[in-house]
């Protein structure tokens, strides 16, 4: 079970709205879609993301910015439709894939390399649910500082767990806001 939501700073404090995120494909989507949700283009926007006490991500937009992103495990998150939109190359500190080597993946019979034949018999770990790529930390990422002028020190978002989304809300003095799109 997901659960997502845009807090917005504004001069009045945070307003809080729950959001699907079905339509969102990429990074700069929900960066957009959270520059929407304010009507001052300079307001700090954060979009909070969790799945039940497995993973959350904090996006934090302001203006014009690029967004700033932690992830709390991005080996949880990485198997996670929504988490993939957070873990982008350049958060885990990879090169963006070049589509050019798609094509050097698939052999001739439309299979990608290493993709077992259909002959050989069931998958035995069909039921162990998709893996994280190789490489993906099996801790936080990203910027852990991105609440520290909220008054959200890096050591506190790196402590949490379980209800990390509520605990960053009372953190931030925004838990009656949040709870009201919980």
């Amino acid at each position: 079970m997901y659960f997502a939501a845009l807090l917005a700073r504004t001069e009045d404090g945070w307003e809080a709205s729950d959001t699907e995120l079905d339509d969102v494909e990429t990074l700069d989507d929900l960066a957009d879609f959270a520059r929407g949700a304010t009507a001052d283009d300079d307001e700090t926007v954060l979009v909070l993301l969790e799945q039940e006490d497995i993973w959350y991500g904090v996006v934090r937009i302001d203006g014009e910015d690029d967004p700033r992103v932690f992830v709390s495990n991005a080996a949880a998150a990485a198997r996670s439709a929504y988490g993939e939109l957070l873990l982008t190359p350049e958060l885990l500190g990879r090169e963006p894939e070049d589509d050019s080597t798609l094509d050097s993946l698939t052999d001739l019979d439309g299979t990608e390399d290493g993709e077992p034949d259909a002959d050989t018999g069931p998958d035995t770990d069909a039921d162990a649910g998709p893996e994280a790529p190789a490489g993906t930390p099996a801790g936080p990422v990203g910027d852990t500082e991105l609440l520290d002028d909220l008054g959200v020190s890096e050591k506190q978002l790196l402590a949490l767990n379980g209800d990390a989304v509520n605990e960053i809300a009372e953190m931030l003095g925004a838990a009656d806001v949040l709870e009201t799109v919980r």
